[in-house]
């Protein structure tokens, strides 16, 4: 896949310059998690999308309202119950998938009330965690992976590898996927085809849930 951006599209971290591609214009976009809204903005400025943001820090949603976004404070894996069914076209998780408790009904909450989801997370695999692991015997601290073990919010390790085996597993299927190699806020990266699981610092992959699951889809 050859994915080009515009200039607008270049002030965003890398992760969601691929993810507003894959956005259709005028698409229902719930983002969980949505920080200062900066992927909301531009998708509702460049892609005309009806956008909507979960977001738990009181600072950052109050900092996504002054700039005009529709945004809701609260624990998203709460709030995204009281949702009915299919009422956004596009859900995105992004960098926080491994932070959350219980991801498999996260993600089955997401495909309910979303008709694609999108999520992204950094990839434990690694070559540079390999080795940091396999010299020095300690957790490992990376770009992408900023804490010591005692202080991260990460609680949960995946790999691309191991995220699309969990997808096969519990009836989901990803539709469009990326890997890609760049820093955790850097707005310039490239992506990988080759040895993904190896080589790539993230993945990113659009999924949709089997029809006998939610057979109104």
């Amino acid at each position: 896949m050859s994915t080009v951006y515009n200039k607008e599209a270049g002030s965003l971290r890398y992760d969601l310059q691929v993810i507003a591609s894959w956005i259709e214009p005028g698409a229902r976009v719930l983002d969980l998690g949505c920080g200062s809204g900066d992927l909301l903005a531009y998708l509702k400025m460049h892609k005309q999308a009806h956008t909507t943001g979960i977001e738990y820090s009181e600072e950052r949603v109050a900092h996504c309202i002054q700039r005009g976004l529709t945004v809701l404070q609260g624990d998203f894996c709460r709030e995204i119950r009281d949702y009915p069914d299919n009422c956004f076209d596009v859900v995105i998780l992004s960098h926080t998938l491994q932070q959350t408790r219980n991801p498999k009904e996260l993600l089955t909450d997401m495909l309910r009330i979303g008709r694609r989801v999108i999520v992204s997370f950094p990839n434990y695999a690694h070559w540079r965690v390999r080795l940091q692991v396999l010299f020095t015997g300690l957790a490992p601290v990376t770009d992408q992976l900023p804490y010591e073990w005692y202080d991260t919010p990460n609680i949960r390790i995946i790999c691309f590898k191991d995220f699309k085996r969990f997808l096969q597993h519990f009836g989901m299927r990803a539709v469009r996927e990326v890997a890609i190699n760049t820093h955790h806020h850097e707005t310039r990266g490239n992506q990988v085809r080759f040895l993904k699981n190896l080589r790539a610092t993230f993945g990113i992959l659009m999924l949709e849930t089997a029809e006998d699951i939610y057979p109104h889809k």
